[in-house]
């Protein structure tokens, strides 16, 4: 008998295709929500100073002279203050934060894909297109900021010392920021800047995993391009960048998402740093930025970008590489 003409009938005990694709994308998931969360750990522990001192310069009072000169003059008065370990302060939150950001980025990134290969707009044995893969990052960002406004909130007030008369107030811990804005504004409070975050997420997203692919793609590119045979198209295709390429995919991804939408992230922090129950907790995003704009003009919305590209560089750089070497060495299927 000719094997080749061999059919196997498909039996109640045998899964189906589409069981089979439903476990991998459950599997794929469980890794994005595992992998993706020890990657942001990694990654807060290495940007969370850096992201101190951007905040308290986003959120320097309107009605008041401006506190700091710029990050270095900041960083000296914060390290004067309260030391080293002050640029920490609140930094429980933020990791739980940065947990659920970065495993929602890379789930719901995961779920954009499936979208577009469900729909039919993508082929599975093609892959997507670099274009597609910013499409698909737009769509994780957005989905995202939902899960990352309330963090970032409780965050922010953390951070930021609340002005009182004659002077600062102690800084509150993060249960103790949950338990007021609940009691002031409700669950709804939770999400004051919601708008912010969705468009730095939304657009950011698209950058950040656009960027990594668009650098990627370029490196073996650059490759595949003096290789003389098919097969060593795909062997070089099979391996892993050096990690040196890796890392300048992965910083280049930190330094779009954070320089393109900074405005909206300003924005944000300013609405989610002032006192709870106050007016100014009604602001809208768009008055706050018209407020930030008609003082201190374009400057005052890319206050602190500096210090942020320079954090994110080397932080995205180590979310994607331990992301994608975990992956890589750890696979689950």
């Amino acid at each position: 008998m000719n094997h080749a003409e061999i059919t196997v009938q498909p039996s109640p005990a045998m899964p189906s295709e589409l069981a089979l694709r439903g476990s991998s994308a459950l599997i794929e998931a469980f890794e994005g929500i595992a992998y993706g969360s020890i990657a942001g750990i990694v990654g807060k522990y290495i940007e969370y100073p850096f992201d101190t001192i951007k905040v308290r310069l986003q959120s320097q009072p309107d009605h008041l002279p401006l506190r700091y000169t710029g990050p270095l003059d900041c960083f000296k008065q914060s390290f004067k203050a309260d030391g080293f370990l002050g640029l920490y302060r609140g930094i429980s939150a933020p990791l739980v934060g940065a947990a659920a950001e970065t495993s929602s980025l890379f789930l719901f990134e995961k779920v954009g894909r499936e979208a577009l290969f469900a729909s039919g707009l993508a082929s599975r044995e093609k892959g997507l297109s670099v274009p597609a893969l910013w499409v698909t990052g737009a769509f994780s960002g957005v989905c995202a900021s939902f899960v990352l406004t309330p963090i970032e909130l409780v965050k922010c007030k953390v951070q930021v010392p609340q002005h009182v008369e004659g002077g600062a107030a102690p800084a509150m811990r993060p249960l103790a920021v949950v338990r007021d804005v609940f009691r002031h504004e409700g669950l709804r409070g939770f999400w004051h800047g919601q708008m912010g975050t969705l468009i730095r997420e939304g657009g950011g997203s698209a950058a950040w995993f656009g960027a990594k692919e668009t650098v990627t793609s370029l490196f073996y590119g650059a490759k595949t391009r003096a290789a003389k045979s098919r097969a060593e198209v795909e062997r070089i295709m099979s391996q892993p960048l050096p990690l040196w390429q890796q890392a300048v995919a992965g910083a280049s991804a930190g330094v779009s998402y954070n320089f393109l939408f900074f405005p909206a992230d300003t924005i944000k922090s300013r609405m989610q740093t002032v006192a709870v129950g106050t007016l100014a907790e009604k602001r809208t995003f768009w008055n706050e930025g018209v407020a930030v704009w008609q003082q201190y003009g374009l400057r005052g919305l890319y206050r602190g970008c500096g210090i942020t590209c320079l954090r994110s560089a080397p932080s995205s750089a180590f979310i994607f590489m331990v992301y994608d070497g975990l992956k890589r060495h750890f696979p689950l299927q």
